[in-house]
């Protein structure tokens, strides 16, 4: 009786010690199991979290061919989907600036507000028809003292878009006037290219589909203007916003990119490149003046800063030339305000870069909008040929 007891509890240990080791064993797969989980749930978080918020630290696994500031971009952009959209869209043809900046433009510049505008002769016309008007106020009292003051150089001649920001060491009017922006225009091969990006955008009286009354005929007259005073002028007619038959503006900088560097590559001897643009405005606004007597449309000069307001300098969107890009549409802007007064709205700058790293004299001109007539645009391309000429050749 008592070996039966004594085995008895010998069983009771030994399968007391069978269930704790089997409880261990399956305790420890399953906690193996949990982690492993857990390790890879971890794994995936991170790894999505850094392809979102930082896709430099992960590029080192990545097996893309293009080089890290490429990789850097196509993530950014894959995860800020409206980075892309905003850079590949400036303000055209229903997609203006925000009210409040609207508000400031059509304040200080749109035709219908203008008080330069507004003074007309007895028979109806603006002062100065029919010759060169006198230079403005603003540019003909303008001393270098006043240029080198930056608050009013950025107030007489800058609109500063909300999404981004400039500071004194960019709008140096000592550094802005002292890059030379001459060519030689009697060297062989082409000097300036004109193109277009988006190169659907009409008038408000274009025959629809016809390029010669679109922006394009207006870059074509524009480019004869020029060759015509000696400047060897080529035009890109390539159409970088339909894609498979469809109007796609979001895309438009990155195909236009592709082409133009294509197209520099061939014409190395071509030093001004310039993106051709109409503007989108409110359909009761009018960007018109009078010059020599004939209605003109009004122009804008356009600057990406490659800088956000919240970020900083966008180092996917980098370029070397930003200081010459605004030294040029400065010189222009200040040329034609000598020459002629009320052509130009203020220079307008925004915080991404739409292809102005290109090339150092590089300019995006937005002619006149949507409410101007074809042969207003015309009249606007003369003087702006007149322009581009006194400021890439005159000594």
């Amino acid at each position: 009786m008592n070996r039966w007891v004594r085995n008895r509890k010998t069983w009771r240990v030994l399968l007391g010690a069978a269930v704790i080791l089997c409880t261990g064993i399956i305790y420890t797969g399953v906690k193996e199991t949990a982690d492993r989980w857990k390790y890879q749930i971890q794994n995936l978080v991170f790894r999505r979290s850094g392809e979102m918020y930082m896709p430099l630290f992960l590029y080192a696994e990545s097996k893309n061919k293009s080089g890290a500031g490429e990789w850097l971009r196509e993530k950014a952009l894959d995860w800020l989907p409206v980075v892309r959209y905003v850079e590949d869209n400036p303000p055209y043809e229903g997609a203006a600036e925000d009210d409040d900046t609207m508000a400031k433009i059509l304040e200080s510049q749109s035709g219908v507000k203008d008080a330069a505008d507004k003074k007309e002769s007895p028979a109806g016309g603006s002062e100065g028809s029919g010759k060169k008007k006198e230079k403005s106020e603003a540019a003909a009292g303008i001393s270098i003292e006043k240029l080198r003051d930056f608050d009013y150089l950025l107030s007489h001649f800058y609109i500063v878009d909300s999404s981004t920001m400039i500071g004194p060491e960019q709008l140096n009017a000592d550094d802005l006037l002292g890059r030379s922006m001459k060519i030689d225009a009697d060297a062989d091969g082409p000097k300036v290219l004109i193109y277009h990006t988006h190169s659907q955008e009409e008038f408000i009286d274009s025959t629809p589909g016809d390029p010669s009354e679109s922006i394009v005929g207006v870059g074509r007259y524009l480019t004869e203007l020029l060759n015509e005073k000696g400047i060897e002028t080529i035009h890109d007619t390539g159409v970088y916003d339909i894609i498979d038959g469809k109007l796609d503006r979001s895309n438009a900088y990155g195909q236009a990119e592709t082409a133009v560097s294509a197209i520099l590559e061939k014409n190395p001897t071509v030093e001004v490149v310039i993106d051709l643009h109409r503007d989108g405005v409110s359909a009761d606004t009018r960007l018109v003046t009078e010059i020599n007597g004939k209605q003109t449309a009004k122009i804008m000069f356009f600057n990406g800063l490659s800088r956000s307001r919240t970020n900083g300098d966008i180092e996917y969107l980098s370029n070397p030339y930003i200081q010459d890009n605004l030294a040029f549409s400065f010189q222009m802007k200040l040329a034609c305000e000598e020459n002629y007064p009320g052509f130009t709205r203020n220079i307008y700058l925004r915080a991404y870069r739409y292809n102005l790293h290109l090339m150092p004299k590089s300019l995006l001109i937005e002619a006149g909008a949507q409410t101007n007539t074809v042969e207003e645009m015309m009249n606007a391309m003369e003087i702006l040929a007149d322009v581009l000429c006194q400021v890439l050749t005159e000594k």
